[in-house]
């Protein structure tokens, strides 16, 4: 069962309103969408997911409770091409739904045997299969540095090549072993090795963080007058992409900060509200919520 990290401090922050028109950008299982659904009884919700499997779960569930929503199956990169309105909240919860981890055969966790595969639209050749057994070794560290912050990414590396030269590597458990055998026995036993390695293929394979910064700046365009953006992330990269636009948009650019009055012009256009971790009460019910962080911005 998939429990809905941040739900009530998201669900506040979107400031809903019975005639409301909000965006979810992620809608997976429908946690945040169908609390959205029930606040909204004259709005509308639009939800964006790639999973087809997703999708139709969520729509057993959102029809139950109104029919103010359209499901529109694409990447949320393609916000600004489907959506030619105004609204007044979007939301973005960038967690993997537990459904995906629990379900073996998508081959997002370590912890169950399942071809090495990590897509988030099925649809798409590109795969954890082919980065692991066909990117050269530079490319294979850079992603490992760059999306899973690993400070043995070289010797993992270097693993993966000597084993792939001998057969292909095939699945879930096989890589996680592969990386176990490559970083010192110490390392081993603060956590799980290949945590941050499957995280790093799973953002390449999905090219999730350049599909965020785009998809965040064009949100940003979206919202009306006092509409808000909730963007709840789960690791440091994500969060810091966030964080960066929002200062970006919020803030009076630096050389004229020390102006005495700032032409209007030059005046932020938006405002940070909100920058909230789950309470020791949820991560103790939802594990997965530790690491999670909201923030919230609004358009003045």
């Amino acid at each position: 069962m998939h429990t809905s990290v941040l739900l009530k401090e998201s669900i506040d922050y979107l400031n809903l309103k019975d005639n409301s028109t909000i965006i979810d950008c992620t809608l997976g299982y429908a946690g945040h969408s169908s609390e959205i659904l029930k606040r909204i009884p004259n709005g509308f919700l639009y939800a964006f997911d790639q999973d087809s499997e997703a999708i139709e779960k969520a729509n057993k569930r959102l029809n139950q409770i109104s029919n103010n929503y359209k499901i529109i199956n694409k990447n949320f990169v393609n916000l600004k091409l489907e959506i030619k309105e105004k609204v007044d909240g979007i939301l973005f919860d960038l967690g993997v739904s537990s459904p995906q981890l629990d379900e073996d055969y998508r081959g997002f966790s370590y912890h169950k045997e399942a071809k090495l595969d990590m897509r988030m639209n099925q649809k798409q050749v590109l795969d954890a299969y082919k980065v692991v057994n066909e990117y050269p070794y530079e490319k294979l560290v850079d992603i490992f540095r760059k999306y899973g912050e690993e400070k043995y990414s070289t010797s993992i590396a270097k693993g993966i090549i000597t084993k792939r030269e001998i057969k292909p590597i095939e699945t879930t458990v096989e890589l996680a072993e592969i990386i176990k055998e490559n970083v010192p026995e110490k390392y081993r036993k603060k956590a799980h090795p290949a945590r941050k390695i499957f995280q790093a293929l799973r953002i390449e394979v999905n090219d999730e963080l350049n599909v965020f910064k785009t998809a965040l700046k064009d949100a940003l365009e979206l919202l009306k007058p006092g509409g808000r953006i909730c963007v709840i992330t789960f690791h440091s990269l994500e969060d810091r992409i966030c964080k960066q636009i929002f200062n970006e948009v919020s803030t009076v650019p630096k050389e004229l900060s020390n102006l005495p009055i700032v032409p209007d012009k030059y005046k932020p256009k938006y405002r940070v509200l909100a920058n909230i971790k789950p309470k020791d009460k949820e991560i103790e019910y939802n594990k997965r919520s530790r690491s999670a962080r909201l923030r919230v911005i609004e358009k003045i």
